[in-house]
């Protein structure tokens, strides 16, 4: 039988696991069999610099750390060598590293895990991996504006060209008013573009 030394010892690893876990955004269960010391010094650089840290736990403690946190539908992926990656800060970097990993090294899988406290499978995480990161999106959103400004900028430009070509004098003066309500704007029609002949 245990003694009481080691049993508290274990008690103390689960809470210290559960505290880490209610505090990530994003936990990880890996098959981490067949993976080389080169390679996991590789991946554990890659997912520190993601914001994230990689551990090996023993499955029974891991079990123990997420009842404690009320999370349930794991229980069944801790089976064999299992890593445990987590990040409080970000789920979408570490995620993407360890979904690189795994594609680069068959042996390498996801088993499972929890993003925001939602339980995800394998397949989800793969398909969350996949997503292009916040700054891609943001810089395709910037590219799409400034294509739809672009285009009106030449539209306004071949119309004073037009109307410069047709003898007439073009004057545009832009400027930002406070918002007008719905009543307002019938009653009173605004022109920003003014002609004159």
């Amino acid at each position: 039988m245990a003694s009481e030394k080691i049993l508290n010892q274990k008690k103390e690893e689960v809470s210290k696991l559960a505290e880490q876990m209610k505090e990530a955004k994003l936990i990880l269960l890996t098959d981490y069999r067949g993976i080389n010391v080169t390679d996991d010094t590789t991946l554990r650089r890659d997912l520190r610099n993601a914001g994230a840290k990689y551990t090996i736990i023993k499955n029974n403690i891991t079990k123990r750390a997420l009842a404690e946190c009320g999370i349930e539908g794991l229980e069944e992926k801790l089976e064999g060598p299992t890593a445990i990656v987590m990040s409080s800060e970000d789920y979408l970097e570490p995620s993407k590293v360890i979904y690189k990993f795994s594609k680069d090294n068959e042996y390498y899988t996801i088993k499972g895990g929890v993003v925001d406290g939602k339980v995800m499978t394998s397949e989800e995480i793969i398909t969350l991996a996949k997503l292009p990161s916040r700054e891609t999106l943001l810089s395709m959103l910037a590219g799409a504006l400034l294509g739809n400004i672009s285009k009106v900028a030449v539209a306004l430009d071949q119309v004073r060209i037009q109307k410069e070509e047709a003898g007439e004098k073009v004057t545009v003066s832009v400027t930002a008013e406070e918002p007008v309500v719905a009543e307002e704007a019938k009653a009173e029609p605004e022109t920003e573009t003014t002609q004159e002949a």
